[in-house]
């Protein structure tokens, strides 16, 4: 297994087969190329400045860094439990606090989700690489070094295509590696270290498993990134290699910015930017950064335009230094001496692949093959569990449109005012599929589901939506005798409308159809009793 297992158990196993030497070698030089290129980002919008007499073009270069905590059970190289908003500090032992003498033990379920990973998003997955100790200090990083993987990682090259305004752009990626997180600080008193009280460290997320997934520099704009990660986040949720909560911070990104004269081959001095937990505010920092870094070569001060790391305020949109950029030397990379490397199988892979679900370009492209429209498509893909509840709904029997509409309409809506997500809802497929058919047989109006949505969705009618409907006193009158009685009792009360009506004033129509569903409670079949309604309107 060399040197790949699981901790608990309670994770996949891995089929594992060792490499020659020097096939690994080769790879690491490649990997090593990715590296290099890696450290430089992309480009932008237009911005212009005039120097000496002739106005010159700018273009900004951007690359993002994303963190992607995994789904997995526990950590990284122990036993404790991976998971958010248990009370802080409990979810620790020796291995993850960096007690000496303990030892690391591999996930396996960690490899398992980063190979899905590599293979949604085109890269190629590397049949041996290595673990390394990245060395910096700081409070809430118990070993004085993380583990990560430096110049073998587990997943190189690849490419994510992104619609952007109505146009498909295809932005590469450079690696994805695997790596343990730090924990977490929590400052009294502020929101970061200037300006607080006292300072407080959870180990929590110390040693939760992630996967850095590093972009080329291939997006020029705020809009472009935004766009990047958002179909990222999509694709790994789809997989189920993330759950993607930026609130919790289960994918956080850092952004490279920085800017060039359109056409120039050599990259500017690149800004890093953190602290933003939600694609719209990266967007808003980056187009800051854009115009801050313009901003000052204009005014002749590109020297003050240095490495560093920056921080996204939202209050004030604006970013702030935070420090100044390390660079990889200071990191002092060598190999982890307490993990075999890692060996990936053809077998494992094939079996990783043939377990990959449809990825969100595909079901767009089916979706639309169904006849509905981009904007329909755009909503019932957004959320892996939305589609889902679609797709189970259609294979049902159900129409496309009618399915898509109260999916996309009132489910969503209730979600939304629940704050809950489409995959807590109590109802069954089988269930909103009953629901739809009533309606379109004509046994219920849409009236009368809206009325009783709620409670389907909180599974109410799982056991049978007729039956619960029946029940409840809700099936559609659809007897013509009853029906005129209704319609005979609604012009008798209202004389005068109907002498308007019979004068020519026929907009009064709506008024005597909105009286003779609410003296019907909203049950009277809406055809038919436009039918009979209209003969006693014109007095036959």
């Amino acid at each position: 297994a060399a040197g790949v297992c699981s901790s608990l158990g309670s994770d996949t196993t891995l089929f594992m087969r060792p490499l020659a030497l020097s096939a690994a070698s080769n790879a690491a030089v490649w990997v090593r190329r990715l590296v290099c290129r890696s450290a430089a980002t992309v480009a932008p919008p237009t911005q212009t400045t005039a120097s000496a007499g002739m106005e010159v073009e700018y273009e900004a270069v951007i690359g993002i860094e994303c963190h992607v905590q995994l789904l997995t059970r526990t950590k990284a190289f122990c036993s404790c439990p991976s998971e958010f908003g248990s009370q802080p500090n409990s979810n620790v032992c020796p291995v993850c606090l960096g007690h000496p003498g303990t030892l690391p033990v591999l996930n396996a379920a960690m490899v398992t989700l980063a190979v899905r990973a590599g293979l949604a998003l085109g890269s190629e997955i590397a049949r041996i690489s290595k673990f390394d100790r990245k060395q910096y200090f700081y409070p809430d990083l118990p070993k004085g070094y993380q583990i990560s993987q430096y110049d073998e990682p587990i997943c190189t090259g690849g490419q994510l295509e992104v619609e952007v305004d109505g146009q498909l752009k295809s932005f590469g990626i450079i690696r994805a590696h695997l790596e343990e997180d730090a924990g977490k600080i929590v400052y009294a008193g502020a929101d970061r270290l200037s300006g607080s009280d006292y300072s407080l460290v959870d180990f929590n997320r110390a040693g939760v498993p992630l996967l850095e997934i590093v972009s080329a520099p291939d997006m020029r704009s705020g809009h472009d990134a935004a766009a990047y990660g958002e179909e990222l986040r999509r694709v790994l949720r789809t997989c189920g290699v993330t759950d993607g909560n930026m609130a919790e911070g289960s994918m956080r990104v850092d952004v490279n910015v920085s800017v060039r004269p359109r056409g120039s081959a050599v990259f500017g001095t690149r800004v890093e930017i953190k602290n933003m937990n939600s694609f719209s505010n990266m967007q808003r920092a980056i187009d800051f950064e854009i115009e801050r870094q313009v901003s000052l070569l204009r005014a002749g001060r590109g020297s003050d335009i240095v490495q560093e790391t920056r921080l996204w305020d939202e209050i004030k949109l604006v970013t702030n230094t935070m420090r100044k950029k390390e660079g990889l030397a200071d990191y002092r990379y060598f190999p982890e001496p307490d993990l075999l490397p890692l060996n990936v199988s053809d077998e494992f892979i094939e079996l990783v692949k043939a377990s990959m679900p449809e990825l969100p370009a595909a079901k767009r492209k089916r979706y639309l093959s169904l006849g509905l429209t981009r904007g329909d498509v755009a909503v019932l893909t957004d959320e892996t569990a939305t589609s889902q509840l679609f797709d189970a709904v259609l294979a049902l029997g159900t129409p496309v449109k009618p399915a898509a509409n109260w999916i996309q309409g009132d489910i969503m809506a209730y979600c939304k005012e629940a704050k809950i997500g489409m995959d807590a809802l109590a109802i069954t497929p089988a269930a909103l599929a009953e629901m739809i058919s009533l309606i379109e047989n004509g046994t219920i109006s849409g009236k009368i589901a809206k009325d009783i949505l709620s409670d389907l969705l909180q599974g109410k009618g799982n056991k049978g939506v007729r039956v619960y409907i029946e029940k409840q006193g809700l099936l559609m009158i659809s007897d013509e005798a009853a029906i005129g009685a209704m319609v005979d009792k609604v012009l008798e009360a209202n004389h005068k409308q109907l002498q308007e009506f019979r004068a020519g004033k026929t907009k009064l129509q709506g008024y005597f159809e909105g009286q003779v569903m609410k003296e019907s409670k909203g049950r009277v079949n809406p055809g038919l009793m436009k039918e009979i309604l209209l003969r006693k309107l014109n007095g036959e």
